[in-house]
């Protein structure tokens, strides 16, 4: 019975799976070996490859240097080791010239003899495996060639030793002439004539350079292992710094930082962009960590505040029903009506607060693209601030960069707004100058002066990073002092700047830089009285850094509190950022 198609394929297959298992197993293992041991391993292969590598190398270029130097010592003494044979053999010198071997063979006789004949150490005589008859067996006249060595131990009398026996098995190089002789002038040829010399000492030689190599060889893998491990080791160990740093961030400890190595080098280079990474993380977990923290804080506030009204539209309902039935019931009604009237026009105003600043921080509710004029704007705001407060002197000038005195602030020059049009949403700034001028109202006198300024400012400072500068008067130097690089070099963006100040109680030093933040006053009973919910400055500075812009709020010489706020003169430097339309507000 034939197997069928399907038994066939299951038969391949399950060779190809078990492949495909090995294969796995295999990467899978070389995938669990660290880094600094197959970098050790690879050395090692390498040092070893390249060490038996020249060995050969040099054995090979040895045997056939020494093969050479045999040939040539055989081609051009063979004829006058044959000639004086009878002079060697009964010569002192034979000892010393035992290594030739000389056989003839006389055509004219058939027959051959050995003329010269080596022999080795104990009586172990060697001598070529040559032909009796004269024949060449393929090889050439003239041109060495090797054969095998016999080996007779016939007249030994005592077992030699194993150096002696590899001595005489080891072949020999031997070359074939002719020979003949010389009647008057006429030449005759008598035979053949084979010269040979063992290649026993060639042979010792190579092994010798050979165990040498070996020897050194070995030497140096193991030597180059051991250098190779420090070296590794010490090479990686950055990498293990970084390792360490990494487990340390895993662990929660964003401040974690790796070490600097130079970067022109790869290790140096990924120190560098996993700082670069790591500072970046870092600043966003705390800024999430800030934004969480605030919309904790504000959900309190705001719960807070709602409260009050709530609780107050609540009270006067349980007052008006306990009340209704009693004498002027009616009078008693509108006063309680009155007063739920109040709170819920106030818990009115807190919700619109609280939606104007979601949106600001959703990056809603802004439509920088009209062209506002300033002046007009601040001009407003004078009418308006004089309409409320009669009493009240209220001075207007130039704002300019003055630094006279060597060190660069904003001078004021007595008289009316310069024409200054900045690139805005009108109705957004329209609120910042009146939340400001409200609170100007709310909380100074009313007979104290008040002074407006405006003008134009070339800062060496991008709007971008403008608005990242905390509201607070060390980030004010730091801006002066980028208008002071801007006077030198002409590199930066034109500001509009201007500045609303007060000569009233002021606020204190610590309590100013929390003006900006959303529920703040310095005093809440005095705040409520006046209307107040906490949240008008903190919309000031969420459409002032909406436009990338800054404000901040300084004391005012001889007393009181200012305002300084600065807005770029254009949007161009959103480039192709989306702008939202105006109906999304």
């Amino acid at each position: 019975m034939k197997p069928s198609a399907k038994d066939s394929a299951k038969t391949t297959a399950r060779p190809a799976t078990k492949r495909g298992a090995k294969g796995t197993a295999r990467r899978a293992l070389a995938r669990g070996v660290s880094l600094s041991t197959k970098l050790v391993v690879l050395i090692i292969v390498l040092l070893a490859v390249g060490t038996a590598g020249i060995s050969l190398s040099i054995r090979q270029l040895v045997s056939n240097y020494l093969m050479d130097k045999t040939d040539t010592q055989l081609i051009s003494q063979a004829d006058l080791v044959f000639r004086n044979t009878d002079m060697l053999q009964g010569s002192e010198n034979q000892n010393s010239m035992t290594n030739y071997y000389v056989k003839a063979y006389n055509a004219e006789l058939d027959r051959s003899t050995v003329l010269l004949q080596p022999v080795y150490k104990d009586g172990i005589i060697s001598s070529p495996d040559l032909p009796d008859n004269g024949d060449l067996d393929g090889e050439t006249l003239g041109v060495p060639f090797t054969v095998d060595a016999v080996v007779s131990l016939k007249n030994v009398q005592k077992t030699p030793d194993h150096s002696t026996l590899e001595t005489a098995e080891a072949p020999w190089r031997v070359v074939a002439f002719r020979w003949g002789k010389t009647t008057g002038t006429t030449y005759e040829d008598t035979g053949i004539v084979y010269v040979g010399l063992s290649l026993a000492n060639q042979i010792d030689t190579i092994n010798t350079l050979t165990k040498f190599c070996v020897l050194v060889g070995i030497a140096v893998v193991l030597l180059g292992g051991v250098l190779s491990a420090i070296v590794v080791e010490k090479t990686l160990s950055p990498l293990k710094r970084i390792e360490k740093t990494a487990a340390k961030i895993a662990a929660g400890d964003l401040s974690q930082r790796i070490p600097t190595e130079p970067e022109n080098t790869e290790v140096g280079s990924l120190s560098k962009s996993l700082n670069t990474m790591l500072s970046t993380i870092e600043q966003s977990f705390k800024e999430q960590e800030a934004v969480t923290d605030k919309m904790k804080q504000f959900v309190s506030d705001a719960s807070h505040e709602l409260r009050t009204p709530l609780a107050a539209i609540h009270g006067y309902a349980e007052l008006y029903k306990m009340q209704r039935d009693l004498p002027d019931a009616l009078e008693r009604a509108d006063d309680s009506i009155a007063h739920i009237e109040a709170s819920s026009s106030r818990m009115t105003v807190l919700v619109e607060d609280l939606l104007s600043l979601a949106r600001l921080d959703e990056g809603r509710g802004v439509n920088a693209t009209q062209p506002i004029r300033m002046s007009s704007v601040l001009q407003d705001s004078v009418d308006d601030l004089h309409a409320l407060d009669p009493e009240r002197a209220i001075g207007t000038g130039t704002l300019a960069l003055d630094d006279a005195d060597g060190k660069p602030k904003l001078g004021v020059t007595p008289g009316p707004l310069p024409d200054v049009t900045v690139v805005a949403d009108g109705t957004r700034i329209h609120q910042v100058v009146t939340n400001i001028v409200g609170n100007i109202h709310r909380y100074t006198p009313a007979d104290s002066p008040v002074e407006f300024s405006l003008g134009v400012v070339g800062i060496d400072m991008t709007p971008r990073d403008m608005s990242k500068l905390k509201p607070n008067e060390q980030s004010l130097a730091s801006i002066m002092q980028a208008a002071e690089r801007y006077k030198l070099d002409r590199a930066g963006v034109q500001y509009a700047v201007a500045r609303f100040a007060d000569h009233g109680p002021g606020v204190p030093d610590e309590s100013r830089a929390k003006i900006f933040e959303r529920f703040y006053t310095a005093d809440p009973s005095r705040a409520r009285q006046k209307g107040g919910t906490g949240l008008g400055m903190a919309i000031v500075l969420a459409v002032v850094k909406s436009h990338c812009g800054f404000i901040c709020a300084t004391e005012t010489p001889g007393g009181g509190l200012s305002y300084t706020m600065f807005l770029p003169l254009t949007q161009d430097f959103r480039g192709a950022a989306p702008q939202r339309d105006a109906h999304q507000l």
